[in-house]
């Protein structure tokens, strides 16, 4: 029997080419692409590809993610010649979908994977017509050499990264990422949500904190004082242990009071606190209201999620709005909210 004969796809118009993408997954554009100028130049002409969101990883691999359809794919750079060419695909979300997504990795060998991945990259985004990205997501321990190069690479190939993750493998082995995270902060412009997941080591850290982000987590925030609070402007505010006094909430509390400081937050969450305890020692000469235990309200948190929460302490701003203090969450285990209404 004779094998079937490849179908004559730039013989088609150009409708019907476009109708064609969209039943390729990524990879077969991206490789559509590379066979000639020509199919470069209807791969950029097509309407389907701005549909799909792209995503850099910079971890143990290097990674680009496309989601677009239902399912999701990721070219991963590697330095391991025998995953080179190897596909592997996983169902996933299978336990709130009816139909679990199709999650599809395609490994590629490289003697520079770093190189090679700033180029795949670059072409990514010239195909998908992108200047803005969904997510970043860098691990400063991962390519310590490289994170500066990476970095500059970002900041002349993309306008902006809607979201961004910063992380760091293992504190044990004391690399010092302070540097490379400010330099991160200071050269990529993050459009909504910022997650630091990093040791710093220094409490005089020289990163700035991106201006009216959507949503700020601050794991590790030993290092994070009263002045570094008082420079975030952000709507949805997340950190733990920290170095602000009670003395000093209490100052950020008369100055949120006043308009003089947070004027975009909605939502702060902050390490578990006895809530009579705060009340005694942070509250003690600011107007506040304590709201009965049985009194239910709905409350707006992080992310537009609405909560129903029971009792907690209202605090009035000038302009009439309302910040109610409360605990959720089970003993030790749970978090000092601050919820602005």
């Amino acid at each position: 029997m004779n094998s079937p004969k490849p179908f004559p796809i730039l013989r088609l118009p150009f409708l019907a080419i476009g109708e064609a993408f969209k039943a390729m997954h990524p990879f077969e554009i991206i490789n559509f692409s590379m066979i000639s100028k020509r199919t470069k130049g209807i791969a950029k002409q097509i309407s389907v590809c701005p549909r799909y969101k792209i995503d850099f990883h910079i971890k143990e691999t290097l990674e680009i993610w496309f989601f677009g359809t239902r399912n999701m794919a990721a070219y991963v750079m590697t330095s391991d010649k025998e995953m080179d060419g190897k596909i592997e695909e996983k169902e996933c979300c299978g336990s709130i979908l009816p139909v679990p997504l199709i999650f599809r990795k395609v490994f590629k060998y490289s003697k520079d994977p770093v190189d090679e991945w700033k180029q795949l990259c670059k072409y990514v985004l010239e195909i998908f017509k992108k200047h803005t990205i969904n997510d970043l997501l860098m691990t400063m321990d991962a390519f310590v050499d490289h994170n500066v190069s990476i970095i500059d690479f970002l900041k002349a190939n993309l306008k902006s990264v809607d979201r961004c993750t910063v992380s760091q493998w293992n504190r044990e082995r004391y690399i010092n990422v302070d540097e490379h995270t400010a330099y991160l902060l200071d050269n990529i412009q993050i459009n909504s949500d910022l997650c630091t997941d990093v040791y710093i080591k220094n409490i005089n850290f020289n990163g700035g904190f991106p201006k009216n982000l959507e949503d700020l987590d601050i794991k590790n925030s030993e290092w994070i004082g009263y002045e570094r609070l008082l420079e975030i402007d952000c709507k949805s505010v997340i950190f733990d242990n920290n170095r602000i006094s009670d003395e000093q909430w209490n100052l950020f509390i008369k100055k949120w009071i006043a308009m003089e400081t947070h004027l975009n937050l909605v939502y702060l969450q902050l390490i578990y606190r006895n809530v009579e305890n705060f009340r005694a020692l942070v509250l003690h000469d600011i107007p506040h209201e304590v709201v009965d235990e049985a009194v239910k309200r709905t409350f707006k948190t992080r992310r537009n999620c609405i909560r129903e929460l029971n009792g907690g302490i209202d605090i009035r701003r000038i302009d009439g709005k309302t910040a109610t203090l409360f605990v959720f969450g089970i003993g030790l285990h749970g978090s000092f909210l601050m919820c602005v209404h």
